[in-house]
């Protein structure tokens, strides 16, 4: 019995430009939303374990912090001309849509005052049940503006991968034709290796920053991680060769 043979064009269909756009798209809103849940969590876990005098204070304070970084380090960007007003309007925004749309505050609001002796009705009950976590809450609404501000900082600085990227792509085209010229060896093994590690540092990169739970300037993330997508875009083309 014949075996039969699948139709190399359903591959084509299958992995077209729409297909692999879509499924990035996912991959992106999968990573940013793992990305927010561990700081919401690591959030959680040190107003219990690690600051928790400060409480909601450490969060507003972060937020306070990573605005500050654009107002004195990032007065410039290739992508904004005023980077400090784009994180600022991109975090409100956020808030805006996350919690004023949905009517999230309005519900806080109609929820957090103390119910009188005669009151009937769910607002008591559902007062019991958010008086204890109240705090919790409101980190949780503050660290959402604190990723987004994060969020718009990388935005900014992706730049800087694209640069260095460009010098590292030069010096291994370099590097392969001193190489090739000088009768070097070839390893398509560093290659492959190299090649496949140069997207889950930018990958690694955003999730890193997006997740910490404290505040750090994001030149001590996203200056060593572009150094290393350089190094992996030098090596990359450096050991390139045409048949692999």
């Amino acid at each position: 019995m014949a075996e039969t043979v699948a139709d190399p064009r359903r591959r084509v269909v299958q992995d077209g430009l729409i297909s692999k756009s879509l499924t990035a798209t996912a991959k992106v809103i999968q990573w940013l939303l793992l990305s927010l849940m561990f700081s919401i969590i690591f959030e959680w876990i040190g107003m219990v374990l690690w600051w928790p005098d400060e409480g909601i204070d450490h969060s507003r304070t972060m937020l306070t912090q990573e605005i500050s970084y654009l107002n004195n380090d990032f007065r410039r960007s290739v992508v904004t001309s005023d980077p400090a007003r784009f994180a600022k309007r991109f975090a409100d925004n956020t808030y805006h849509y996350l919690f004023e749309v949905t009517r999230f505050v309005d519900f806080i609001r109609w929820v957090s005052p103390s119910p009188t002796t005669n009151e009937r009705g769910v607002r008591p009950t559902l007062y019991k049940i958010y008086h204890p976590i109240a705090g919790f809450v409101i980190a949780m609404m503050q660290v959402t503006q604190v990723f987004s501000v994060r969020l718009a900082i990388l935005t900014l600085a992706m730049p800087i991968f694209l640069l260095f990227s460009l010098v590292a792509l030069v010096d291994g085209l370099v590097q392969r034709d001193l190489r090739r010229w000088g009768g070097g060896r070839e390893s398509s093994f560093v290659y492959h290796y190299a090649k496949k590690a140069a997207l889950p540092l930018v990958v690694l990169t955003w999730v890193t920053y997006l997740a910490l739970p404290f505040s750090l300037h994001p030149t001590f993330v996203v200056l060593p991680f572009a150094i290393m997508f350089a190094l992996t875009v030098a090596v990359t083309a450096s050991t390139f060769k045409k048949y692999l």
